[in-house]
């Protein structure tokens, strides 16, 4: 973290790059900036919400800080750890207290088998001894080993995830094994999820001839979603798939937005940005005229604007905002690319924080949770939640002596059942349900509904061919790009490298070379 604030020593005639959308994405792009933008630029954060972070976000429940949404970032992806490396916080990482996970399926909490690749078996026994399957899927799934499969390694195009396990492994295995996991992930089904965007490993290994068991224990090409473990060396514990921080995950944010302020990068809240308009390219002023609403006032170098609104002039914009957001701020400027943006398809989800007082859940909470399959029965009827996290056992700093912390899921694509509900009822229905999986004695202490609405983009076969298409008609408009998680994955280290990308690209655009870090 060497070098000179872009933003601490800016004059009337300096570069200024706005970077519209304060979340993870928005917050990481203005940071790529504040360390690689030529001295003297200015770099100006403009979040429509009240605070910086976006979905990554924390509350304080029952006399402790909990993360509402993302509780933990995959380890072996550098985005997010090399993040924390640079932030100072290699030593605030914290690996969950406990492991394992149960499915709740036919009837039962049935613990996760050993040897998945994000729900795909890679190993038969183990898989047979959970009982998630029933004699019929495990007959089905097992046709893979002794059936032959010729594949092409040369085929290039897309397909669901669900499309391809069926189709090998049986109905059994993608309903009760990966649409709970990868589904989960997305919020969403995985008969309509892109292999491609969301497990590259597995669209690899069904091209190679032979079993799609054998091929997943070692997949062809390293992808952004997990395989199985490996091994640890004898005697060595096992190193941890995922990270936290000490004071949880969306201390993260917290922190870099910090260090934005300290590079002199202005972080304003409460700003939309509502249009953005091209200027004359006459090379005498800034390319881009961007019609802000709210508490514009704040912005330096704002201006009166037309019907009232705000205005800022800027040479750049990284566009860190929702699909639907970015389409209608490049509709008049790169039509198709707005297109294909106002198609994408958006899930809501609901978080549900539980306090249960010490010994009113009387049965074990063994592991870290539990996940509800979408084809699972909860009392006789189609399940409400999709999961439940034990916070206190994942995450040990959380415990207390006289409760248990529980963090429950409701809502996936398709399922509007959370939105008919106010929190006392969602509540109501949440714990009816934990009480049919686990023995409960009564009801919460205390209780805290975090509803996040358009929380995941749907990945439909195709999106990376579609992503890569806005990407190139964006990158035609001068010192344009887009970040976020409607691209290139969903999870934190996706959206961090989605916006440090971003920063890259339009510094690059600005200045005609790529740019270097400074202290690299």
């Amino acid at each position: 973290m060497s070098g000179p604030s872009p933003g601490g020593s800016s004059g009337p005639d300096a570069p200024v790059v706005a970077v519209v959308g304060g979340g993870m994405a928005g917050l990481a792009a203005a940071w790529e900036l504040a360390l690689t933008a030529e001295p003297g630029t200015r770099i100006v954060v403009l979040e429509a919400g009240g605070r910086p972070g976006g979905k990554v976000r924390s509350a304080v429940f029952a006399g402790r800080t909990v993360d509402v949404a993302a509780d933990a970032f995959l380890a072996r992806r550098p985005e997010a750890t090399g993040l924390c490396d640079e932030l100072g916080l290699a030593d605030a990482r914290v690996a969950p207290g406990a492991s394992g996970a149960s499915l709740w399926v036919r009837g039962k909490l049935r613990a996760m088998p050993d040897g998945l690749s994000l729900g795909v078996p890679t190993r038969a026994w183990p898989t047979v001894r959970s009982g998630i399957l029933g004699p019929r899927g495990v007959l089905r799934a097992g046709l893979d080993l002794v059936t032959p499969h010729r594949g092409d390694p040369l085929d290039t195009s897309d397909r669901s995830v669900g499309d391809i396990v069926g189709s090998r492994l049986g109905h059994e295995v993608v309903e009760r094994l990966v649409d709970p996991l990868v589904g989960g992930i997305h919020a969403g089904g995985v008969e309509d999820l892109s292999a491609q965007s969301t497990f590259p490993p597995l669209l690899a290994a069904a091209r190679r001839s032979g079993s799609l068991i054998r091929a997943l224990r070692h997949p062809p090409t390293p992808g952004p979603t997990p395989g199985p473990t490996p091994p640890a060396a004898p005697g060595e514990a096992p190193p941890p798939v995922f990270w936290s921080l000490d004071g949880g995950t969306a201390r993260l944010p917290a922190e870099l937005a910090t260090a934005l302020a300290a590079r002199g990068v202005a972080i304003h809240t409460g700003v939309a940005v509502e249009s953005m308009d091209r200027r004359a390219s006459d090379g005498s002023g800034a390319t881009w005229r961007l019609g802000l609403a709210g508490d514009a006032a704040g912005v330096a170098g704002a201006v009166g604007g037309p019907d009232g609104l705000g205005a800022l002039d800027v040479d750049a914009v990284v566009l860190a905002v929702p699909a639907g957001q970015a389409a209608g701020l490049l509709r008049d400027h790169a039509p198709r690319a707005a297109s294909i943006l106002a198609g994408i398809e958006y899930a809501s989800v609901t978080v549900v924080t539980l306090s249960l007082p010490t010994g009113t859940v009387r049965s074990a909470l063994d592991g870290t949770g539990f996940l509800v399959p979408r084809t699972s029965l909860i009392g006789g009827r189609p399940a409400f939640i999709t999961g439940c996290t034990y916070l206190d056992r994942k995450w040990p700093g959380l415990a207390r002596p006289d409760d248990d912390l529980l963090r429950l899921s409701v809502g996936r694509y398709g399922d509007h059942r959370a939105d008919t509900l106010d929190d006392a009822e969602l509540v109501a229905a949440v714990v009816a349900e934990l009480a049919e999986v686990h023995d409960l004695s009564g009801g919460p202490r205390q209780s805290l509904v975090t509803r996040w609405d358009g929380a995941f983009p749907q990945y439909r076969p195709g999106h990376l061919t579609r992503t890569s298409t806005v990407e190139q008609a964006v990158a035609a408009l001068p010192g344009v790009a887009v970040a976020g998680a409607a691209y290139r994955g969903v999870g934190i280290p996706a959206v961090v490298g989605s916006g440090r990308a971003a920063a890259r690209a339009v510094l690059e655009s600005l200045h005609g070379v790529a740019p270097a870090r400074p202290g690299r």
